[in-house]
């Protein structure tokens, strides 16, 4: 029963891309103040502090709506001043001096000042702080204030990374002495502030009259509403209780959106990676024969017809073709059942195994890529046991505490290949030398050294078979004609309404 299913969901896909799915860019009017935007999410959050937690609905929210850091990352992937106005580095690449722009006010209404970056700084580099990514702050030597407009970081060793992990939801700036309580009541500079966080239900935010751009936002209110169900999400989109599918919007509502009057359509690129993650300290996926016979075992082609209607784009490593070092490893691993039969017989399982497939609640890619994933691998032996998992459930029990065998997910952060240079990462990959070709391409000054040890890291990965690498996820988003100002490509994980405005 598969095949006829897939063939039909590659012939829609077909007539999407002939139509033009990308029915919404055309020009848009002037922009106009005020009105709500609201917007569905897949799922709530377990709090509003994206730097202590790794939920990607946190920075969808908060990232420069409500939280801003020295830089950010733009609508088109480049790293722009934020609340530092500019930034010189040293000629040795280990000193980088800020100035902070003027005037700026936290919505609590405080000023910001160089004080409040040094707090940012000091709970980023210490290990007890509870931040999500200490790594990203290794090479931080010191950082001190020569006056409240000015920061200085020092680093133990140059580090290309620096700016572009400044510019993360990790590196958001809060004010002096607030930060225990951000997970509930977020305090930012960005163009909006947090006004209430209905649990259940909804994150409302509102114009922030006090932000440093006088022009900006347009809108007087954003709500983010929490709607794992994408028929659901698409119901209130046509009955007008919602504005903005803003992400994940499913391949055959794309088609409905598409040929409604009233509705428009965004596609753009993603920095999504949709892996098929492996235990690698549980039996039998510590073996890499395992995970490489999981690997050929797998027709990534057939996953993304039947999963995405068509949509997606088959990767063979950690990286999509929207990052900067991108090397296509799709054809690693070509589709070779009996190839994976005989690798499973070589680790000791000729008559395969039993093994659990956990996927969250909340993605309904995750679940379709699950049932396609488990006919494949039941051909070649492996029997797979479908577990849906509600997402609070995915984030303590396998994300932080890896108590799984395999799940699907989609990583949306960009650039995250760093963590496969953590053992403890939830797919428990301990590779020593993937570890120092992270640390040798931290310290790269030259584009070419850093591409070709980028090169050689994914293909690292790839060669012992850390994960499936499925497909590089498309953004598309639904909204209502009259929304203007949405990101196409999605950079970065974001929602940002800053200069999104709705037309009369």
């Amino acid at each position: 029963m598969r095949m006829p299913l897939v063939r039909s969901l590659a012939l829609i896909a077909l007539i999407l891309i002939a139509a033009g799915l990308s029915a919404g860019a055309q020009e848009a009017p002037e922009p106009v103040y005020g009105g709500t935007l609201r917007v569905a999410i897949a799922a709530e959050p377990p709090g509003l502090d994206p730097t202590i937690s790794t939920s990607q609905e946190i920075a969808r929210m908060v990232y420069d709506n409500v939280h801003q850091g020295l830089v950010r990352i733009d609508r088109h992937g480049r790293i722009v001043p934020a609340l530092a106005k500019r930034w010189t580095i040293s000629p040795d690449g280990k000193v980088y001096t800020f100035t902070l722009r003027e005037g700026v006010r936290f919505h609590d209404g405080s000023g910001f000042d160089a004080a409040d970056v040094l707090e940012m700084l000091q709970r980023a580099t210490n290990p007890a702080s509870g931040h999500t990514h200490p790594e990203y702050y290794r090479d931080i030597a010191s950082f001190t204030a020569p006056d409240p407009q000015t920061v200085r970081i020092e680093l133990s060793r140059p580090n290309s990374e620096l700016l572009y992990n400044l510019a993360r939801p990790d590196s958001v700036i809060f004010p002096e002495g607030t930060a225990s309580g951000q997970a509930t009541h977020p305090v930012g500079t960005g163009p909006f502030r947090f006004v209430t966080w209905q649990r259940g239900s909804l994150v409302r935010l509102a114009r922030f009259d006090g932000y440093y751009d006088p022009k900006l936002p347009y809108l007087d209110r954003v709500e983010f509403r929490f709607m794992p169900d994408p028929n659901a999400q698409m119901a209130a989109l046509q009955a007008g209780d919602i504005d903005v599918i803003g992400y994940g919007l499913s391949p055959e509502n794309a088609l409905v959106i598409q040929s409604r009057p009233g509705f428009k359509l965004l596609q753009g690129s993603s920095t999504a990676d949709v892996i098929l993650a492996m235990n690698n300290s549980r039996k039998p996926f510590s073996d890499v024969r395992v995970r490489q016979a999981i690997t050929y075992a797998i027709n990534r082609r057939e996953v993304i017809d039947g999963a995405m209607f068509g949509f997606g784009i088959p990767i063979g490593s950690h990286m999509t073709p929207a990052e900067p070092y991108y090397v296509d490893l799709s054809e690693l691993y070509p589709y070779d059942p009996e190839k994976a039969r005989a690798l499973l017989v070589e680790a000791g399982y000729p008559n395969g195994f039993e093994a659990t497939l956990s996927l969250p609640q909340p993605y309904e890619y995750s679940r379709r890529s699950g049932e396609v994933v488990a006919e494949q691998l039941r051909k070649v032996g492996i029997r797979l046991r479908l577990e849906i998992v509600e997402w609070t459930t995915w984030l303590s029990r396998i994300f932080g505490e890896a108590q799984y065998d395999m799940t699907i997910i989609g990583h949306a952060e960009p650039m995250d290949i760093s963590i496969y240079g953590n053992p403890n990462y939830y797919f428990r990959y301990d590779s020593p030398r993937v570890q120092e070709l992270l640390q040798q391409v931290t310290a790269a000054t030259g584009e070419a050294q850093r591409a070709e040890l980028y090169a050689q890291i994914q293909r690292q990965i790839a060669d012992d078979a850390a994960n499936v690498f499925l497909f590089a996820a498309p953004q598309l988003a639904a909204m209502k004609t009259s929304v203007y100002g949405w990101w196409q490509d999605q950079p970065t994980v974001a929602l940002d309404a800053t200069e999104v405005f709705v037309a009369p």
